[in-house]
């Protein structure tokens, strides 16, 4: 059979204009996974984060309601919040302008004696706020189609590993910054061609070969099933999960479970510049899962991810050379990557 140049160009993966764009048709107008319940768990509790270049805030108030807020004053632009916390407000270092939990202007120095400020007007913007279980997502786009839309049927999938999503229990974030542009780190995620050569440990556990590796897709998700080897080595995988699965979820969300104890692991892939990403990963295990097992699981997945983070800083490389003008997709193997481009084009046309 013979392959075709096929996919988006490889000018898009270090092109500032192309980022500025996918800031504003992707990340702006799209769900992010931002945190999980446990960090907003008491009256008073912010949790602070990003939409791919945009602050935003998940707040507790005093009633228990949960809010999702544009972490901008309507002042002068600042960041109003730095780091997570426990509050009684929300004030503005810039200016001391000061908001309720639910975002609600409630002073600005000398606003009576200067007049025309109307406190009402002037509320921090309200962002939709989704959730799954105990995982948070925010999505700026005014009038947002419910998170449910974009989700699909991933919750499903996601029980049918034996995983309660209610029922985990959040371990620790593992952060990292790769230097790739952040389409390349999500494509790589999105194919297992690369695991026989690049991650001989996870292929000494997982079967990737084409027959027993399944790839799916839905409108918005990508998936990526693998059953356990015959006599697999690498992880303990006695336990009520009995395969792996990989998700991702547009625009940038990796989801990972693997065989053995109740486990899941999921995070954004988000961009820092056009050729630099930033990513972090919220780990979760069922309240029952021993610590060894744990710290097996994490050591093993850590090798897979510097393994990973070597292919797409070396690829990165490549492509801002600009001789060639795109790669080549094997339309089975790589299936997934079409799909992630094609919803890429599909929304940089606007």
């Amino acid at each position: 059979m013979r392959f075709e140049p096929a996919g988006i160009p490889w000018a898009w993966y270090s092109d500032p204009e192309i980022l500025r764009l996918e800031q504003e048709r992707i990340f702006g107008r799209s769900w992010q996974y931002v945190g999980h319940t446990g960090q907003v768990e008491k009256p008073g509790d912010v949790l602070v984060a990003q939409a791919g270049a945009i602050p935003v805030l998940v707040t507790r108030d005093e009633a228990g309601e949960l809010h999702g807020l544009l972490n901008v004053c309507r002042h002068r632009g600042s960041i109003v919040v730095d780091e997570p916390g426990n509050r009684k407000s929300l004030q503005c270092p810039y200016h001391a302008w000061t908001y309720g939990l639910d975002g609600a202007l409630r002073a600005a120095p000398r606003a009576e004696r200067e007049g025309g400020i109307d406190l009402a007007a002037l509320s921090l913007v309200r962002l939709a706020l989704g959730r799954w279980g105990p995982f948070l997502f925010v999505n700026p786009e005014p009038g947002a189609s419910p998170l449910a839309e974009l989700l699909g049927e991933l919750p499903e999938l996601v029980a049918s590993a034996g995983i309660d999503v209610d029922r985990l229990r959040f371990h620790h974030r593992g952060a990292a910054e790769l230097a790739a542009n952040w389409k390349l780190v999500c494509e790589n995620f999105l194919e297992c061609y690369h695991c026989p050569v690049a991650h001989p440990g996870f292929s000494e556990l997982v079967d990737v070969s084409p027959e027993a590796y399944g790839l799916e897709q839905g409108r918005w998700h990508s998936s990526q099933l693998g059953s356990v080897r015959q006599n697999g080595r690498g992880l303990d995988v006695d336990g009520n999960v009995e395969h792996g699965q990989f998700h991702f979820l547009w625009p940038n969300l990796v989801l990972n479970i693997y065989p053995g104890r109740a486990n899941l692991s999921l995070g954004p892939i988000a961009p820092l510049a056009p050729e630099r990403t930033g990513r972090f990963l919220d780990y979760f295990f069922g309240e029952e899962v021993e610590q060894h097992w744990i710290d097996e699981l994490l050591a093993f997945d850590d090798q897979v991810g510097r393994e990973d983070a070597a292919l797409v800083e070396r690829a990165q490389r490549g492509v801002r050379a600009g001789v060639l003008e795109h790669g080549t997709l094997l339309p089975q193997s790589e299936q997934l990557i079409a799909h992630f481009q094609a919803l890429m084009a599909e929304a940089l046309a606007g």
